[in-house]
């Protein structure tokens, strides 16, 4: 999974660059990543927010779920889940977060100045069912994934002035998480279940989702190996599944996050808390991450969930439980805690999602202190993330 010497620009904002990146390096497979030293040293004792950082980082509440975003009148929706940024007029950004509830769901909006300065808050997307995760479009959308049996894929603006748009082409099964790859000019897309898929959408036309042909990964039973993509016949997954239409179609325990950059994409499967790399020039997959091939010590990740990167090339990965952690993977696949959220063993840590700056990370504990989906607190980590 070797990842250093590479060009690495982050696709952060309204910029589309390089980002991390991969090499095939022949027949030989490289091993998961190991625990380590992080890059930003030990965590710290609990701030005031409950919240162990390393040294040099702070962390501040944007909003909790049921109470008013402070400087705004909008009401923050329960269980905040995945999440984007976006860069806004005037050196300013917005960062969007799903609602992982039923019924309504949805997600929500909120706005900052140049400064950081919480302008505004609102509604992007309503009517909805369990949006977990998604993931933002080159052209500045947000794709807002319902994670339910039949579930769509809904189009979203980050500014909420155009509607929602319903997403059908790109199928009807529990959807989790989305990246998009402007290279290929497809949409790859997770599935949140014990026996599911990994998909991706090739659209007629790149920048418009209304129609195209859904993809399925093919390959072996193995951990690494080469794979192909085989067209599902159909995709509104009635009266048979989507993951069960395509022989030889991979099985992945419980699909994810998910992140492109540079020719890769990355995609978590918290059933056997690993990280997938498939490296798209080559056409093989291998494991950026496995707690069980951890060869020493205890492993640092587990409950595997969302995921995003930073302009140095480094994946963040939150958990889903554990010890509610967000952990770094390194360019030299070192795996390091990079915070962690103490007293909230009841609740999952989702949404991470840099500023366009790379200066700022955001993030939602779902349930908070109180283990319930009204209690979810969203919160921003500013510090000196490496570049």
């Amino acid at each position: 999974m070797e990842r250093r010497n590479l060009l690495r620009a982050a696709v952060l904002g309204g910029s589309v660059a390089a980002l991390g990146g991969s090499l095939w390096r022949g027949a030989a497979y490289a091993a998961p990543a190991q625990p380590g030293a992080g890059p930003y040293g030990a965590l710290g004792s609990p701030n005031a927010n409950g919240i162990r950082l390393p040294s040099g980082f702070t962390s501040r509440i944007i909003a909790r779920s049921g109470q008013t975003v402070p400087g705004t009148s909008y009401t923050w929706h329960n269980a905040p889940d995945g999440g984007a940024c976006y860069v806004d007029d005037g050196g300013g950004w917005i960062y969007v977060s799903n609602s992982e509830i039923n019924p309504s769901g949805g997600a929500s909006a909120v706005k900052f100045s140049a400064a950081g300065t919480v302008t505004a808050a609102y509604r992007i997307l309503s009517g909805t069912r369990t949006n977990c995760a998604g993931g933002r479009t080159p052209w500045n959308t947000w794709l807002s994934c319902e994670e339910v049996s039949l579930g769509y894929v809904y189009e979203t603006d980050p500014w909420g002035v155009n509607a929602a748009v319903r997403r059908d082409a790109m199928g009807r099964f529990k959807h989790e998480a989305a990246a998009a790859d402007p290279v290929r000019q497809v949409v790859y897309l997770t599935e949140d279940e014990t026996n599911g898929r990994f998909y991706r959408f090739v659209p007629t036309t790149w920048g418009d989702l209304s129609s195209g042909t859904l993809q399925v990964m093919v390959a072996g039973t193995a951990t690494s190996g080469s794979f192909t993509w085989a067209n599902i016949p159909d995709p509104d997954g009635s009266p048979t599944t989507t993951r069960t239409q395509v022989s030889g179609s991979k099985s992945f325990n419980g699909g994810e996050g998910c992140h492109y950059a540079d020719n890769t994409v990355w995609f978590t499967t918290k059933g056997d808390n690993r990280v997938w790399q498939l490296n798209l020039t080559n056409n093989t997959y291998e494991l950026a991450y496995d707690d069980s091939l951890v060869t020493s010590g205890t492993a640092p990740l587990t409950g595997v969930d969302n995921i995003t990167g930073s302009a140095s090339g480094d994946l963040f990965v939150a958990e889903d439980g554990g010890n509610m952690e967000i952990c770094v993977i390194t360019p030299n696949d070192v795996i390091a805690p990079f915070l962690r959220i103490d007293g909230q063993s009841g609740s999952e840590i989702t949404g991470p999602a840099f500023s366009p700056d790379g200066r700022r990370l955001y993030f939602s504990s779902q349930r908070g202190t109180s283990g319930s989906s009204s209690g979810g607190i969203t919160y921003e980590v500013t510090g000196p993330f490496r570049s």
